[in-house]
């Protein structure tokens, strides 16, 4: 993971990195992370069990007083992966209602590892797209099962 704070702000950008990677501790000891529970579309699987998102993929920079850039790198399954437009905006969706600072969410497909990767960054980082997207109801329902904090 890769934390680029300013030397003042260091202390209070560990503190936003530190509650989007760690969040609490389960009753197993394990930690939580907001991104890790996202579940995958097609697969009864969470997208960190899917090596879709990892602890790597976070970036938090501080970009002002209290407010940070939070990059996400995802990595599709496969490099025709249908629903990475769809994993993205899960991402996006989660955090935007997660994190308890002001940020900049920047969302993209690690390079190289999608066929149309270029043209997913740009929908993903359209916030326009995103709330037309989140306007369709049945794309809004499965967004919410992926995004949904397991029992």
């Amino acid at each position: 993971m890769a934390l680029n704070p300013s030397r003042e702000g260091a202390a209070t950008a560990s503190l936003a990195l530190s509650f989007l990677k760690r969040g609490k501790i389960n009753s197993a000891g394990k930690m939580d992370y907001i991104i890790r529970t996202i579940r995958d579309p097609e697969k009864p699987n969470t997208l960190e069990e899917l090596e879709v998102v990892t602890e790597s993929c976070v970036e938090v920079q501080e970009i002002g007083e209290d407010e940070y850039l939070v990059i996400i790198r995802f990595t599709p399954t496969v490099p025709h992966c249908s629903l990475a437009t769809l994993i993205g905006l899960c991402l996006r969706i989660k955090l935007q209602r997660c994190l308890p600072f002001r940020h900049k969410l920047e969302i993209y497909i690690s390079e190289g590892t999608h066929s149309t990767e270029e043209d997913i960054n740009k929908q993903i980082n359209d916030k326009e797209r995103v709330t037309a997207a989140m306007e369709n109801p049945n794309l809004r329902e499965i967004v919410e099962q992926c995004v949904m904090e397991p029992d």
